[in-house]
């Protein structure tokens, strides 16, 4: 059994297996936050790209809680140099913890932190966790290639709908005929005028093509058994 809750904008706290994972803890300064920085344990924190709203909270936590940032070779140096064990990466490459694996795939966007320190190439994220498959795609474009993430079986995806900085909803579309998920999840919408999106009309539009769906809100979380 596998929990993935929603924390508001791309946050996602996966817990399964004795494992729990972080997965871009914007937090504070997030208008739809559903916890704290100081409300939120970890074993991984993993980032798929260095803006300040994915990078957000992440040296708090890491330094709280322990864990390891799992993430491109510019973000973990980064995350090390001010203090945090970190794990660097790139795409292609799969980590191994204790319960699962993740790998890290293409995403078509951009990547800095908010010092304009250069993140590295953008990636989204496929995690393994008690034999479920979950793809988060971190902040991209719809692309082609997606359809070779789709062959590795999903069990879940988290996509982007909120336009403007990444796929909007009839791209997100696309990307689900190509990644082919049991279900879906949006993300990245709504936190910000810019991004006003309506997750519960893009869940309505994924059926009627026969995927399940589900627009959490913050806090919220769904179970896979």
């Amino acid at each position: 059994m596998v929990e993935v809750r929603f924390l508001g904008h791309a946050a996602t706290w996966i817990k399964g297996n004795g494992v729990q994972i972080l997965i871009d803890p914007f937090l504070e300064g997030n208008p739809l936050a559903a916890a704290g920085p100081d409300e939120v344990e970890a074993d991984l924190i993993v980032l798929t790209h260095a803006h300040g709203d994915h990078w957000g909270d992440t040296l708090r936590i890491a330094e709280r809680t322990g864990a390891k940032v799992v993430s491109t070779f510019e973000i973990a140096s980064y995350a090390s140099a001010r203090g945090a064990e970190a794990w660097p990466m790139n795409i292609g490459g799969t980590y191994a913890f204790e319960g699962g694996w993740l790998k890290f795939f293409p995403a078509w966007h951009s990547s800095s932190f908010p010092d304009g320190t250069y993140g590295g190439m953008p990636m989204g994220v496929v995690i393994e966790l008690a034999g479920k498959r979950i793809y988060h795609a971190g902040d991209t474009a719809l692309f082609s290639d997606m359809r070779l993430i789709g062959e590795v079986g999903l069990d879940l995806a988290l996509l982007p709908i909120g336009d403007t900085f990444t796929m909007g909803p009839d791209d997100a579309l696309r990307a689900l005929e190509l990644l082919r998920p049991k279900a879906v999840v949006p993300i990245h919408y709504n936190t910000f005028p810019p991004i006003q999106q309506d997750g519960e009309a893009f869940v309505a539009r994924a059926e009627a093509l026969g995927f399940e769906g589900q627009a959490l809100k913050p806090g919220e979380a769904l179970v896979l058994e």
